[in-house]
């Protein structure tokens, strides 16, 4: 089972590696750089802020700061020391094959930081956001597409952004829960109830 799965996981990489084309090297780079997206999270922390008033809006954002660290933790400093799944642009086998238009990074791709803090932020607003989800649904579409950059740059195996995404979305939740207990023994319930 884990053989097949691994041999799954080496051939989606080479299939989205193999897409390359200049155009797409340029814009899974942007996709994959953390400052491009700066502007997105100073949007939402405004739409958080005006949602929510300053109060609750500063819990909201105190807690996706704290899932994101802790997803950003558990992905780098615990799994991947623990694991030390070498990144495809830096096994052997892959290395001369694989398109590395943006260099490769440290030795340990499992689990993608990257994955889990895009899915930890999206996951994170849309339980915070639910009853309007639908309208934050295309942070679901943005995180998957950060994680697809990580796999077409030759940086991450898609299991590695698979579990990322897990723990990110794991962490989101755990926080979420954690700000709305807060909230309820504040008796400030104003973030939960839009």
């Amino acid at each position: 089972m884990l053989h097949t799965i691994e041999e799954l996981d080496i051939t989606w990489l080479l299939a989205v590696n193999g897409l390359h084309a200049l155009w797409l090297d340029t814009l899974m780079i942007l996709v994959s750089e953390k400052r491009v997206w700066i502007p997105l999270y100073i949007v939402l922390a405004w739409i958080t802020i005006q949602k929510f008033g300053w109060k609750a809006g500063l819990y909201a954002l105190i807690a996706l700061v704290l899932a994101i660290t802790l997803s950003d933790q558990t992905a780098s400093t615990l799994l991947k020391p623990l694991f030390q799944r070498l990144r495809p642009c830096h096994e052997p086998a892959f290395s001369s094959i694989l398109n590395l238009p943006d260099g490769c990074g440290g030795p340990y791709g499992f689990a993608s930081s990257h994955a889990a803090n895009s899915f930890c932020v999206a996951f994170f607003f849309n339980l915070l956001f639910f009853r309007w989800s639908r309208h934050f649904l295309w942070l679901i579409f943005w995180a998957a597409l950060v994680c697809y950059s990580r796999v077409y740059l030759g940086a991450h195996y898609p299991g590695d952004v698979l579990a990322g995404a897990l723990i990110g979305c794991f962490w989101a939740c755990c926080s979420f829960l954690i700000l709305r207990k807060v909230q309820n023994e504040i008796g400030n319930n104003r973030a939960l109830e839009v």
